[in-house]
């Protein structure tokens, strides 16, 4: 029994159509015979999905005790899309709260087209709230669709999270069930659902999304098929009334489904589809062998010499990248398998920075034959277009052959289109003297030897064929040239050959007697002699000098690496595995490792990495360069010659000084945490000093006072100076209790007992500190419970709570609201003061920080700091907002207990701000 297929509707945001187009879908696949079930389907309240589900077999949802309805019905999630957030709050509104309710996200379906759903009042908007449309309420029955067997099994909302005591915790991992059954299964997910994406939605939308589901679990769906939908659609659908509730749409449009949110979610879902569109192209591409380009999406290769002209490349195949949506950039350098490459280092560096400036990427390629490579790698990447720089040959170079652009023009086939850009440099030379000699490479040498062996037989061909014939002069004369010619192509052996060979022709073809070894005429034998000598020296001559001319741009290649080390390192702009990424650019190798121990009788341990299977163990390596006792740079892909030890040598040092540098970093941001402390400890003196002494000072006046006997105090004045005794220590105590609350949080040593708890129960108790009237509050007990722990909530709010008291201005309570939003449940403390600038809004969490005008006798400002640090040590979140209409509100957000369900939003649980 095969593995059955997923196809998968992706959306960009909820109310697109993906429910609508999957049971669409399911009716086609019926009506065509196919054996199709609904194990589960969400029509959120709206008629004309919920007309798609007439007619198709639906399994019995399997309800759970004591839960309650799982977001897809009526007067459930379905008609309340917006959660219980407040109009003014960021995402309030939006699928980042409803979505996450349960994992019914929200609905993210849709009726019927736009002209269906909202022209003539056809559509929902005008359906009452709480109407029976949905197909029940409860968990998908895994085991009765099973039992069941069908062919096709309709699941919506993949990322939904099953109610506790379910089969399973995650409804993908239902699907996956389904699948390794052999059942086809037809599937929803919203693009903001995608675990990858988390922290981008949150950024754009303002809320983070708690029902996710793994990148890989889509990525291996059969069938991706994008339901898109333009934002001004969208928002005219919910304009409508076609998506949530009339009385969330409001607040869902100014918030969530904002034009800029909807945008930007769109993009990620198409920018995603194509990805996935592009993965599929290369595995068939592969699997059939296709080595040819297809023009899908423009992908332009940019080939780097390393000369100062790449920058003009990059910013050109940028221009033209950007000509058409979906350009990519890929800039790549070949450098050849043997020993230091030679372009500059440094220029490499500053392009490799730019490409990325421009959104591309840059790659390092190992190989002798450019031209080959470059197309290979080209072929690869499925580019369309090769973008080079002009020759910066002098014309006469081109004797030695016609170029790498020329050549990859000429291979490239109908596939790649090849551009040639001119620049400032071309024509002008390279920058650094072509190596010859020892290492010439395999073509040169060919031609060396070819010439040096070849060529003195073709000009004996050449010359007997000649009538009259040439002197003999000149024929030693062109002897010698050919010699010559073998020095400069292959080096000192081919002209060895290469006289030695001539000299043998010359005695015999053009030495009388001919056609003998024999020299008749000793001025004969003295030219030929001198023929051999000056051979063999303009031989050697020209073999020395392309050793030098080598050396020379070894030394110079060397000597812009060791610059461009040394004045990055000591700049801090590299870190290690740039280091050690440019080692293995540099020496053409596989992997390179720095490996460290803490003595000679321990193990090594990998400090930093780079490339595929590095080494472990200074055995494990190709070629190892010791940095002290305890340090060893690995590397791993061919052996070294000694020659490149002395720059291996160089890189180890440098790799050194970075990893020494990390560690002082370490140690500096250790001490800036303890400046940190001793800042602290010097406020907390100074707030010693003054806010507890004036309390104090308070209190000694009244006990002083009552104890005189020089004075008769009536009952009443007692009563007040007993009263004004209890207010200075209440003070005292609040403000010591602050100070070693914030002295546990700055040790480390608040260890939360965390267990489920009632808002309603914890948070009247923290207004006890409050003067009466001061607070509206507003906590339904259809709350579900909370995972906290009591008395550190309790803490939090009452310093929450009376910090808005003090900004507040008489007359205007502070108003105190929670809700439920999915997984979380918000406490919100609302006040009417002066507000907080968005500039000092994370200042104020900060110890010992008051802003603007603080009230005199406001405390020493710690009451947030400590409000934060306790929220944050039972896994919430402690936010200042904006209060619309002005003052700043407060946003605690607490982790609902995942013994009982969230509540709907359908249920009386609205902020009152």
């Amino acid at each position: 029994m095969g593995r059955g297929k997923l196809r998968i509707y992706l959306g960009a945001a909820p109310g697109v159509g993906k429910t609508y187009a999957m049971l669409s879908e399911a009716r086609r696949r019926a009506e065509r015979g196919t054996d199709v079930v609904v194990a589960l389907a969400e029509p959120h309240g709206r008629r004309c999905t919920a007309a798609l589900l007439d007619g198709l077999e639906q399994i019995p949802r399997l309800r759970q005790d004591g839960a309650g309805p799982d977001g897809a019905g009526p007067g459930g999630t379905g008609a309340a899309g917006a959660g219980g957030r407040p109009a003014g709050s960021r995402g309030g509104g939006g699928p980042g709260a409803a979505e996450a309710d349960h994992g019914a996200g929200g609905p993210d379906g849709i009726g019927a087209s736009e002209g269906s759903a909202g022209a003539g009042g056809s559509g929902e908007a005008g359906r009452p709230e709480g109407s029976a449309l949905s197909a029940g309420s409860g968990e998908m029955d895994v085991a009765a669709v099973l039992e069941r067997r069908p062919a096709v099994a309709v699941v919506d909302e993949l990322a939904h999270t099953n109610a506790p005591g379910s089969r399973n915790p995650k409804r993908w991992k239902d699907v996956e069930e389904l699948l390794r059954a052999g059942i086809d299964v037809v599937s929803t997910v919203n693009i903001q659902h995608l675990e990858s994406l988390g922290d981008v939605v949150e950024s754009i939308t303002g809320v983070r999304q708690q029902e996710t589901v793994p990148d890989e679990v889509v990525r291996r769906a059969d069938q991706i098929e994008l339901v898109d939908m333009s934002p001004e659609a969208l928002r005219r659908r919910m304009a409508h009334g076609n998506i949530y509730a009339p009385d969330k749409v409001d607040a869902a449009l100014s918030n969530y489904f904002r034009p800029g949110n909807l945008t930007a979610l769109r993009e990620l879902a198409l920018l995603w589809t194509a990805d996935r569109v592009d993965e599929y192209l290369q595995r068939y591409r592969s699997e059939q062998g296709i080595r040819s380009t297809w023009q899908a999406r423009e992908r332009i290769v940019v080939g780097l010499t390393g000369g100062p002209e790449g920058r003009t490349l990059l910013r050109r195949a940028a221009r033209v990248a950007a000509r058409g949506s979906g350009g990519e950039i890929l800039a790549v350098h070949i450098s050849p398998s043997t020993g230091l490459a030679y372009p500059s280092p440094k220029e490499l560096a500053v392009q490799r920075t730019l490409v990325e400036d421009l959104g591309g990427t840059f790659h390092h390629v190992i190989g002798d034959a450019v031209p080959e490579a470059l197309l290979d790698f080209a072929r690869g990447v499925n580019a369309t277009q090769i973008l080079l720089g002009s020759s910066r040959r002098k014309p006469w170079q081109y004797v030695f052959g016609p170029g790498v652009g020329a050549t990859v023009a000429r291979e490239s086939g109908p596939d790649l289109d090849v551009h040639i850009v001119t620049h400032e440099e071309a024509a002008k030379g390279r920058g650094l003297p072509v190596p010859r000699g020892v290492r010439l490479g395999r073509s040169r040498s060919v031609a060396g030897w070819l010439a040096g062996v070849l060529g003195p037989v073709l000009l004996t061909v050449v010359l007997n064929a000649q009538h009259p014939r040439p002197e003999f002069a000149n024929d030693v004369l062109l002897y010698l040239f050919v010699a010559v010619v073998a020095a400069l192509l292959g080096g000192l052996l081919p002209a060895l050959a290469s006289a030695a060979l001539g000299t043998v022709l010359l005695n015999y073809y053009f030495t009388p007697p001919t056609r003998t070894l024999t020299v008749a005429d000793p001025g004969n034998l003295v030219s030929i002699a001198v023929f051999f000598a000056v051979a063999v020296s303009a031989a050697a001559v020209v073999d020395l000098a392309a050793r030098r001319t080598q050396q020379a741009a070894r030394l110079r290649a060397e000597s812009q690496i060791l610059s461009f080390l040394a004045g990055g390192v000591l700049r801090g702009e590299t870190s290690l595995e740039a280091l050690l990424e440019r080692v293995r650019e540099t020496f053409a190798m596989g992997s390179v490792a720095l490996l460290e121990r803490e003595s000679d009788v321990e193990p090594w341990r990998r400090a930093g990495t780079v490339g595929p299977d590095p080494a472990g163990c200074p055995e494990d390596a190709d070629v190892d360069m010791p940095v002290g006792d305890h340090m060893m740079l690995a590397l791993r892909g061919r052996v070294l010659p000694a020659a490149d030890r002395r720059v291996l040598s160089a890189f180890a040092a440098q790799a050194v000084a970075v990893r020494d540098r990390e560690r002082l970093v370490g140690e500096a941001e250790r001490a800036r945490e303890l400046a940190e402390g001793n800042r602290i400890r010097t406020a907390l003196l100074a707030a010693v000093s003054h806010d507890l002494r004036t309390p104090l000072a308070a209190i000694k006046a009244a006990v002083s006072s009552l104890r005189s006997a020089d004075v008769s105090w009536s009952a009443e004045d007692e009563r007040e100076l007993l009263a004004g005794i209890e207010e200075g220590a209440d003070r005292l105590d609040h403000l010591v209790g602050n100070l070693l609350d914030m002295s546990r949080l700055q040790t480390g040593t608040v260890t939360p007992l965390i267990r489920d708890a009632d808002l309603d129960e914890v948070v009247p108790v923290a207004l006890g500190g409050v003067p009466d009237g001061s607070v509206v509050l507003d906590v339904p007990e259809t709350l579900p419970m909370v995972a906290v722990d009591p008395g550190l909530l309790e803490r939090a709010v009452a310093n929450v709570v009376e910090n808005a008291v003090k900004y507040s201005p008489d007359g205007a309570p502070v108003m105190v609201a929670a809700s439920a939003l999915g997984e979380r449940v918000e406490l919100r403390v609302v006040d009417r003061g002066p507000g907080v600038p968005d500039t000092a809004k994370e200042r104020i969490f900060e110890p010992f920080q008051r802003h603007g005008d603080a009230p005199q006798g406001a405390g020493v400002g710690l009451g947030l700091a400590v409000a934060r640090g306790f929220a944050e040590a039972m896994g919430g979140t402690l936010t200042a907002e904006d209060t619309p209409g002005g003052g700043m509100t407060m946003v605690l957000t607490l982790r609902a207990a995942g013994g009982r369900p969230p509540c709907r939003p359908g249920l009386p649980a609205t902020v009152t701000s």
